[in-house]
């Protein structure tokens, strides 16, 4: 029997998932076979100006993981990358050139042309 994971939950101040990219997201975990699912978005060091979002398809949250139900869908956050997205959107886009998952931060001081990287 699998040890139960010890999780926190929280609320649309950390990120808010806007109608498009619920939709999308579980269009995607429908089509994965796991509608209970979730997205995991992480904070890591990279990218032309220095931090850059990660973002997985995952099952559910793991040990010290923020857990924000929002618009119909769950998304994970590990407690180290919460600090930098905090008040953050997220938002899906099908454009061609910059199409996908858009993450709106107001922690962002710099953010890069290409939308994947930024710095706090």
């Amino acid at each position: 029997m699998p040890a139960a994971v010890n999780f926190k939950i929280g609320n649309e101040k950390l990120v808010r998932v806007l109608d498009a990219a619920s939709a999308h997201l579980r269009g995607l975990l429908e089509k994965q076979g796991r509608p209970e699912g979730a997205l995991r978005i992480a904070v890591i060091g990279g990218g032309c100006s220095g931090l850059q979002y990660k973002m997985d398809l995952v099952d559910g949250p793991r040990d010290r993981d923020i857990l924000v139900p929002s618009n119909g869908v769950n998304v994970v956050i590990d407690p180290k990358s919460a600090l930098f997205v905090s008040g953050s959107e997220l938002d899906w886009s099908d454009d061609l050139q910059q199409g996908g998952f858009k993450v709106s931060n107001p922690n962002a001081v710099v953010t890069c042309s290409c939308g994947e990287s930024f710095a706090a």
